[in-house]
C-alpha cells in the first residue's frame, strides 16, 4: 500500500463526501479508491469512516486521522512549494465558507485577479451562515463575523469590521414617525432577523455611555436570510437593523434612511478563521494574504457617510 496515496485518496473521499466523487475528481476507479480505504482501515486496525446508504459520516478515530493527514499533506505541499521557489504554480483545491452576501459584494466582484495569479487553484465558495466545523466538513478557511471564540484548534485574523446600522424606509418613517430615542424604539415595529446562531430573532445592541444597552424589538414578520432582511426593510415592513456594507447603497439612494444615527453601535469584526496547524498550507495562506489586502479597501468605501433622505 502507498500510504502517502491512501492518505489523499482518503482525504479526498471526506471532502467530497463520497467514494464515487473522489473517484470522479482524483481521476482513479472507483475500485481503487474503495480498495485504498480498505487497506488503510486495515492498516491503522480502526474503522475510519461510516457508511450508510445515503451517508458518509467520519468516525472519531476518522475524525481525528484526517485532521492529522490535512496537516501532514499540507506541510508536505509547503515543502514542495518552497523548493519550486515560487508561489504562483500554486495548484490544488481550495474550500471556503462565507455568507453568500460576502461573497456576492466583495469576493466574486474581486476575484478574476486572483485567479488569474493561481489559475491552477480550484476554488470552491461554502455559502451559508450557519457554524460549519471546518475538519469534518473538509473546509479550508471560513469568513465570519463577530468576536472569534476562543479555540486551541483554530486561528482568526482580522480583516475588517463593520457597524450595525438602523434605517426604514421613507414611506414607513412618513407613516410612523422617526423614533429620535431608544425608547422611541417600543413604539416602532422591526423586522426580525433570525440568524443561524439562535433560535429568536437577534437583539439590537447600542452602545450609551459606554454601557451597552440591549433592545428587543417589537414585530411580527421573522426572516432568517440577509438579502430578504433588506427587502423587507425597502417595502416598509418595519425598521431593520443591517451591517452598513449591506445598506449603503441604499442609503446613498435614499431608498432607505438612516435613524438612531447619533447613538453608537458596537463595532463587529469580520475575521478569516482557519485550523490551527504548525504550517499553514500555501494555498490558504495565499488566500487568507489576498483577503488582507481586499477587506480594509472595502472597509474604507462602506464607512463613507452617506446622504440623508429629505423628510
Amino acid at each position: 500500500m502507498d500510504r502517502l496515496q491512501a492518505m489523499q485518496i482518503f482525504v479526498r473521499v471526506v471532502e467530497m463526501h463520497g467514494f464515487s466523487k473522489a473517484a470522479e475528481n482524483l481521476a482513479l476507479p472507483p475500485s481503487t479508491v474503495t480498495r485504498a480505504i480498505k487497506e488503510l482501515e486495515k492498516h491503522l486496525g480502526v474503522k475510519l469512516l461510516q457508511r450508510t446508504t445515503r451517508h458518509l459520516n467520519l468516525t472519531p478515530d476518522g475524525s481525528l486521522y484526517y485532521d492529522h493527514c490535512r496537516r501532514l499533506l499540507a506541510e508536505l505541499e509547503t515543502v514542495e512549494a518552497g523548493l519550486r521557489g515560487s508561489d504562483e504554480r500554486l495548484r490544488g483545491k481550495l474550500r471556503v465558507g462565507m455568507t453568500a452576501s460576502m461573497a456576492k459584494l466583495f469576493v466574486l466582484p474581486a476575484i478574476k485577479p486572483f485567479q488569474a495569479r493561481y489559475p491552477d487553484v480550484e476554488l470552491t465558495l461554502i455559502l451559508s451562515d450557519r457554524t460549519v466545523e471546518l475538519v469534518p466538513e473538509g473546509i479550508d478557511c471560513v469568513i465570519r463575523a463577530g468576536v472569534p471564540q476562543d479555540s486551541s484548534t483554530l486561528v482568526a485574523r482580522r480583516i475588517a469590521s463593520f457597524e450595525w446600522v438602523t434605517c426604514a424606509s421613507p414611506e414607513y418613517l412618513k407613516e410612523h414617525g422617526e423614533p429620535h430615542s431608544l425608547e422611541d424604539l417600543k413604539h416602532h415595529h422591526a423586522v426580525g432577523f433570525l440568524s443561524g446562531h439562535q433560535g429568536r430573532p437577534m437583539d439590537w445592541r447600542f452602545v450609551v455611555n459606554d454601557e451597552e444597552r440591549v433592545v428587543r424589538m417589537n414585530g411580527n414578520l421573522i426572516v432568517n436570510d440577509t438579502e430578504t432582511y433588506i427587502a423587507c426593510g425597502l417595502e416598509g415592513l418595519g425598521l431593520i437593523r443591517a451591517a452598513n456594507y449591506m445598506v449603503m447603497p441604499h442609503l446613498r439612494s435614499c431608498q432607505l434612511q438612516r435613524v438612531l444615527g447619533h447613538i453608537q453601535a458596537p463595532s463587529v469584526p469580520i475575521s478569516v478563521l482557519y485550523p490551527h496547524n504548525r504550517h499553514l498550507s500555501p494555498i490558504v495562506r495565499a488566500f487568507v494574504d489576498w483577503l488582507g489586502e481586499l477587506m480594509p479597501r472595502a472597509e474604507r468605501q462602506w464607512q463613507v457617510d452617506s446622504p440623508v433622505a429629505p423628510k
